[in-house]
């Protein structure tokens, strides 16, 4: 993981973004961490956005707090 402040990251902008793509960038003003960069090159929009969405997420663990079914009787439910 990188750390760079906030000044030298104003310069250095795009060797950060290069760099974001295989770690993190952590951004850092009065040496107190105020932000994350992370390479998200080669992802797709609909993905990326899903995977930033606070909502979804909620849902996500929503659904997985409920009762399950075995897969097994989901076919006996939807054959029938």
């Amino acid at each position: 993981m990188k750390t760079i402040n906030v000044r030298e990251l104003q310069k250095h902008v795009r060797g950060c973004m290069k760099i974001s793509q295989r770690d993190h960038v952590v951004v850092t003003r009065h040496g107190v961490p105020t932000a994350l960069i992370i390479g998200v090159e080669g992802t797709d929009w609909e993905a990326l956005a899903l995977q930033t969405n606070p909502s979804f997420w909620r849902m996500i663990q929503q659904r997985r707090s409920e009762k399950t079914i075995s897969l097994e009787t989901l076919r006996k439910q939807t054959s029938a």
